[in-house]
This record gives structure tokens, sequence and C-alpha cells, in this order.
């Protein structure tokens, strides 16, 4: 058996791996990286790329219907399942061949080994790949990603997961999708715009339940409006039946079971660590409910041991995964404790309508820094001349600002390109920005954008008119109308 020994190894290819990697050999360090598949993580091979493939056609969809709106002549278009699964793969494909991870990793130094199956712990410092090869490592970067959770019930095995999308013979005519955070969501709204019949399941009281309030119910009334049913508190799945090529969901509301028929149903329960085919009590490595503990510093309980990305399940976003693999190569390499909390990360969701979030939701922020400390705005997107002009009305943003410190504190947007308008809050943050200046840049009209000024402007001329959390009164000024006051 052969064994190759390195100061460094890391363990996983996506996000927070390939970045753990690259920095370590920038420190000056020998290091091995080990990918069971292919190189991108769930990220580009399983999540985000083919996820946000399948949203731009949902959004193509749903544009169509406009077109007599404007003027133009043409039938709504029909989706072909099948080949829209062909032309996610070859996105896929295409994002892996523009990235080049590997040549990257090997041209800076880095021992890559892909398409290794299983790797296993046999020791602290041993790792053992299927086959014949072992690495050495003086220390380890685990990166290893998570996993779509199956929860086990009778006719458990008749369910899909998001992992299954993608080999779909043809679009179901109806569909239950069980769990309603961020996967839930998007897939349900997808297939929804490709006309299928969506029912939500939740044992949470409503959707998005770790966002702010404001877009939780602002995605629920956008998504009751296009005909999906929600169905929130319920009690949990008791089983499914198959019955021909329906399927049969049993689930508990109010003590009593209810059923829901309907050609496919899709669990989206959870993201659970790759942590059962580690053997991470050979190295001294401990697992809490399903992930690798962590401190501060992203360290293990075995001090040679760091870990990044969704393994840990602390904040499972490619960008935060990004920083944690950056940070814990260093504290590896450099034998540092620096720590970090994730606090300013903008995240959203490819739903219809788009929603987005950073910083503290209002509810957050008025426990800790308290009621009279919080001042709120909340425009809607009916305000902005943008939102007329392309017949995108729906949704509004929320801005929360600590009235002492005159920093945000967090926004929250439901509506067109939420995701994309809430990075300028997020750079505000990040900045440390004021209010008073975030309110008077000068932004680019008319945009989706200009949402974010009018908000800012709104708490700088009426700090104390806190909005209530079902909407604010209409907005006095549009948004290229400055003041000295903003």
């Amino acid at each position: 058996m052969t064994q190759e020994r390195h100061e460094i190894v890391v363990i996983g290819g996506g996000p927070a791996g390939v970045t753990a990697a690259l920095r370590a050999r920038e420190l000056g360090s020998s290091v091995a990286l080990v990918e069971r598949g292919n190189m991108g993580g769930t990220c580009t091979n399983d999540g985000c790329v083919p996820a946000r493939v399948l949203a731009h056609a949902a959004r193509l969809a749903r544009d169509a219907e406009q077109f007599a709106d404007y003027g133009l002549i043409g039938e709504a278009p029909r989706v072909d399942f099948a080949r829209l699964l062909n032309r996610t793969q070859r996105i896929v494909y295409e994002v892996q061949e523009k990235k080049q991870l590997k040549a990257r990793l090997e041209t800076a130094g880095v021992r890559v080994v892909e398409r290794a199956g299983e790797a296993r712990f046999t020791d602290p410092h041993t790792l053992a790949l299927d086959g014949a090869e072992e690495l050495h490592g003086e220390k380890f970067v685990l990166c290893a990603g998570g996993h779509a959770r199956r929860i086990g019930f009778p006719g458990g095995e008749h369910a899909l997961t998001h992992s299954d999308i993608w080999t779909m013979k043809a679009l179901p005519a109806s569909v239950v999708v069980v769990g309603a955070a961020a996967t839930g969501c998007q897939l349900a709204s997808v297939f929804a715009a490709f006309g299928a019949r969506v029912t939500m399941l939740d044992m949470a009281p409503r959707i998005l339940g770790g966002e702010d309030e404001a877009v939780s119910r602002g995605v629920a009334e956008a998504f009751e409006r296009r005909g999906i049913e929600l169905l929130t508190g319920i009690g949990g799945v008791e089983r499914i039946e198959k019955e021909g090529g329906r399927l049969r969901l049993f689930y508990t509301h109010d003590d009593e079971t209810r059923a829901l028929e309907a050609e496919a149903v899709v669990l989206a329960v959870g993201w659970p660590g790759n942590v059962g085919s580690l053997n991470l009590d050979a190295a001294g490595v401990r697992a809490e409910r399903g992930y690798v503990a962590v401190d501060d510093a992203l360290r293990t309980s075995a001090p040679h041991v760091f870990a990044a990305g969704d393994v840990t399940g602390r904040m499972m976003l490619v960008q935060s995964a990004t920083y944690e693999g950056a940070l814990a190569a260093e504290n590896a390499a450099l034998g540092d404790g620096r720590g970090y909390r994730h606090a300013i990360v903008p995240h959203g969701g490819f739903t219809d309508p788009e929603y987005a979030g950073v910083g503290l939701t209002e509810r957050q922020a008025r426990e800790e820094v308290g009621d009279a400390d919080c001042a709120v705005a909340v425009v809607p997107y009916a305000d902005l001349d943008r939102g007329v002009i392309d017949g995108r009305p729906e949704g509004s943003c929320k801005l929360v600002v600590s009235r002492s410190s005159r920093r945000v504190l967090g926004a929250h947007i439901v509506g067109e390109q939420a995701v994309e308008v809430v990075q300028l809050a997020a750079a505000a943050m990040r900045a440390d920005m004021p209010v008073e200046q975030l309110a008077d840049l000068e932004l680019a009209y008319p945009t989706f954008t200009s949402v974010v000024g009018l908000a800012a402007r709104q708490i700088v001329r009426d700090p104390d008119a806190a909005r209530s959390p079902r909407g604010s009164k209409h907005s006095a000024a549009a948004e290229w109308e400055h003041s000295e006051r903003g």
C-alpha cells in the first residue's frame, strides 16, 4: 500500500475545500486535496448551478405571460422537461470546464485526487482511500459537504430529494414538496411555473422560517396567488402509499390523519453533513447532530483537524464556505486561532418572486438592541418606477436601522431581482456606512436597487415612524428625489 505524506490534507473539492487548499499552498504548506466525485462540490454539480438553470427557465416562462401587455404576439411556451434537464447538465459541464479547478490546484502545487471514492481515517493522521492509497497528513481540513436528508417512514423510498430531480423523465402533473425552507420553496416555485399543481407541507408555522417575517409572509402570499397550496404547522408525515402511477402521502394535522395524492413527492427536510463514512472517531473528531463540531476558529475536537463549509452545519452557503475554507487553512498552516462569526452574509432564493436578506431580522434586532433603538422602513416595489415599467410591482424592501449608531442592522427584500438588490445593503453594512450616507447615494434610475435608497431616506426623514410588519404607507418621495434631510 502506497502512502503519501503532506503537511495539510483537505477532504472535499467544493468551494470550501478548493479555497482551503489554495490558501494553504499560498502559505507554503505541502497540500493534498481528496474529492470523492467530481470537483466543484454540491454547488456546481447538484445545487446552486443546476437549480439556477431551472429557475431561469421558470422565469422565461413567467415573462412570456406579459407578451400581450407589451404588444408582443406569441403563444405561451410549454416546457419539454427532458430537454431542460439536458440543458441543465450541459451548463454544469460548462461551469466545470470554465473553472478548471483541478488544473488550477495542480498549477498551484496541490496534489489532487479526484473521483477517489470514500475516504476514511484509520488513525489520527492517516486517511485511507478506496483502493490501495493512503495519505498521511500532519493536519487536516474537512470540507466534505452535505447531502439531502431522507426521513424514515413507511413508503419513504417512493419520495425524491432535489438530487433526484436531475434524472426525472418528465414533469409531474402534481407535486407535494415536504419542507418549506430555501430548497423546498425554490423547487415548489419552479414546478408551479412549469404548470404542475404544487402543495407544500412543513411542520413550522410559516414557510422560510429562518427569514424575516416580512419575507416569509410576502413569499407565502405570492405563492398562494400562483396556486401553490401551503399547509404549515403539520404534525408530521406518516407514510406514502403507491397506487399505480400515483402516490398518496399521509400526514397529521390537528391530531387528524389526512392524505394528499400526487404524481411525485419531494423531500426538502434538511442538509446533514457528510460525516458517516469518514470514521471520525479514529481521528478523535467529534460530530454533533450530523455535523462536525467546531469552535469559532473552525478547529474540531482534535487539535490538528479543522473543518469548513456545509459539514459544520454553521452557515451553509457558498460564499460562507469560501470564507471558512480560507480561515481554516490559515489556522491550520500558521497555528493561529483566529475566529470569525458570520454576520454580514447576503443570501436569498431564486423563487418567484425572489427573496433575499442580510443581517438581523427585525425580531432579532429588537431583541438585540431593544425596541427603542430600532427604526424600520418598508418600501413596496409598487413605489418604484422600475416596478411599474417592468410590470413587476410585487414585493417590498425592509430596512432595519439602529437609531443610536445610525448603522444598518438588516435588510430583507421580496421582489424582482431581490438577490441582486440586497448586495447594496450588504456592502453598506460591511463598509460601516451610516444610513444617511446610504440615503445620499446617487443610484441609477430606473432600477430595482433604488428601493434600498428609498428605504434609507424614509428612515432619515422620519426615524420615529416605525413601519408595521404588514407594510408601510406610500412613500412620499420618488427614488430620484433627494433633499437635505434625505
